[in-house]
């Protein structure tokens, strides 16, 4: 019976929705598919079928569970992955090119390079190109990413010392907005909601809506509320115990709770 499964291609390529025949294919499995005009690797993330998790266009399929043989080559693709990357490193340096290169990867038939680079702009990397391509005598393409990505490819931990939601279980880049940090009641100051690539925290945007919903029917800070003895003024919320600190006209402070 024909599956669908979540692939992350290569080590650092996007998330795909593939189809597999197999029923031993569990989350985990590097795995040989169909990408791009040729053969390509990647790893099982999820066996999940969500309605998310299903593609507009007929997916493409997973030909096998990747052999000793397969993983061997996966293996000398990042070695020679390796060496591309500084043979890149060079030519760029040669063409005195303005581009920061994060890293090369071979697919797994070795038919195409792809190199990742971050610039503050467009660069004009059509003479690199013919020169890689003469040296390796294979397809090769040039990427650019940003910050994101590049955190997203190097991986790190985050101020809350767990591995980077990016480089662990997100699957796109969602907007953050400075609006969200506000809901959370964070402080506004930028290097406390700024994640290592130096923009806002990801787990701001999949929290927002788990917030939203804590906070319906609690006052905010700063709010005028009436209380069993008299007005006040909230100075604190928290959201999970669905508890709010009110001071008294008088200068005393209560605790109210709210179901």
């Amino acid at each position: 019976m024909e599956k669908l499964v979540l692939v992350r291609l290569r080590d650092s390529g996007q998330i795909y929705v593939y189809s597999s025949i197999d029923p031993n294919i569990k989350e985990g499995n590097y795995v040989i598919v169909e990408h791009d005009r040729g053969l390509d690797y990647g790893q099982v993330v999820s066996l999940k079928q969500d309605a998310e998790a299903k593609p507009k266009l007929p997916p493409k399929k997973i030909t096998r569970i990747a052999s000793e043989r397969d993983l061997k080559q996966i293996a000398d693709n990042r070695n020679k992955s390796k060496e591309a990357f500084s043979t890149c490193a060079k030519k760029i340096e040669e063409h005195k090119l303005t581009m920061k290169l994060v890293r090369a990867e071979y697919s797994f038939d070795r038919t195409k390079i792809i190199f990742y680079f971050t610039a503050e702009g467009r660069v004009d990397f059509r003479e690199l190109v013919k020169d890689l391509a003469k040296i390796f005598r294979t397809r090769i393409e040039l990427r650019q990413i940003g910050v994101r990505d590049e955190a997203k490819l190097f991986g790190g931990f985050g101020p809350c010392g767990r591995g980077l939601c990016c480089a662990t279980f997100l699957t796109d880049f969602e907007p953050v907005t400075i609006k969200m940090a506000k809901e959370e009641g964070l402080s506004l100051n930028p290097p406390k909601i700024s994640g290592i690539c130096g923009r806002l925290m990801c787990c701001l945007s999949f929290e927002y809506e788990t917030y939203k919903l804590l906070s319906k029917g609690m006052p905010r800070e700063g709010e005028r509320v009436h209380t069993p003895t008299g007005k006040g003024k909230v100075v604190s919320v928290n959201v999970f115990k669905r508890m709010a600190i009110v001071e008294l006209e008088d200068g005393t402070q209560i605790e109210m709770s709210f179901k």
